[in-house]
């Protein structure tokens, strides 16, 4: 039967791999939850062997699942990138690639790696950067706008398709530097029921809204919320600088964003920002192909 074994198959089971989870593999595969497993379990069928245990909460790989994951990877990988390299040898990509970017600090290392791939094996295919706006940053990507993003998951819009993490950005609070809060070598989310966030009127899936700006603590408390209608990044900066709220952030907006007046303390109790790559899931741009080849193999590269 494991001549049948199809390569989306161990796509899906790699990805659920590493997410651990039906929901977040569905929403990076661009499948539903449903399909994730039915794929799984015909796999399964497939090698006779059971490669994960399913519980209500979690997954748990096997020790086969260990080991095919292990060894599969690898394989896709080596696969992968024979099949670049194929399609490098047979044309000449120069379309320009539209990358949008939330704020500078997010083209770290990973991204940079990939930029710099991209552009040894197709020399005429700039990578141009875009700039997204504040309040509506998927809107550029939903209307062809901008080829590739780099987004903040989880991202949950149909039709949009999330590669593998590439990096994970430690959350930060943003707050006036005479805040009580301001002297603190770290904080817990427990603390923000003591003061007040921003409730700002941006356009953004409904699950990344909740883990980016919470609205109870961990014990139930109700994090209180003002209004800010922010078109850009200043005006929730200064709306922290004149001590109106305090908000949580990512390490990569408080690298890009600084005021006199604003300092950043780490929430020790938030559990990271995840970034990836996300795109059109039928964009055939010839351009954008090349791009997400690049960043699988500068992925396997490790």
């Amino acid at each position: 039967m494991w001549r049948s074994v199809e390569l989306r198959e161990i796509r899906l089971f790699l990805i659920l791999a590493e997410e651990l989870h039906f929901g977040r593999t569905a929403e990076r595969a661009g499948v539903t939850q449903s399909r994730v497993s039915q794929s799984v379990r015909e796999l399964e069928r497939k090698l006779g062997v059971q490669l994960a245990r399913r519980t209500s909460r979690r997954v748990e790989l096997t020790a086969a699942g260990e080991r095919f994951r292990s060894d599969a990877g690898s394989a896709l990988d080596a696969l992968e990138r024979v099949l670049a390299a194929t399609e490098r040898a047979s044309s000449d990509v120069s379309d320009p690639v539209r990358l949008g970017v939330i704020a500078a600090a997010v083209v770290g290392p990973e991204v940079r790696a990939i930029i710099e791939a991209h552009q040894r094996a197709y020399p005429a295919s700039r990578v141009e950067m875009v700039g997204l706006p504040f309040r509506d940053r998927f809107g550029p990507l939903r209307r062809g706008e901008v080829d590739v993003m780099v987004a903040s998951l989880p991202v949950g819009i149909p039709g949009v398709v999330t590669g593998r993490v590439l990096s994970r950005h430690p959350r930060m609070l943003a707050v006036a530097r005479d805040h009580p809060l301001a002297g603190r070598a770290s904080i817990s989310i427990e603390d923000l029921a003591d003061h007040a966030i921003a409730d700002l009127d941006i356009e953004a899936p409904r699950d990344l809204v909740a883990a980016m700006t919470p609205t109870t603590t961990p014990s139930g408390r109700p994090i209180r919320r003002i209004p800010l209608r922010a078109d850009e990044a200043s005006t929730l900066i200064l709306a922290v600088a004149d001590g109106t709220v305090v908000h949580p952030v990512t390490s990569a907006f408080a690298a890009t964003y600084a005021h006199p007046d604003v300092t950043y303390v780490r929430i020790h109790d938030l559990p990271p920002s995840r970034s990836a790559l996300a795109w059109r899931a039928r964009d055939r741009h010839r351009g954008l192909r090349a791009f997400l080849a690049a960043a699988d193999e500068v992925a396997a590269r490790g």
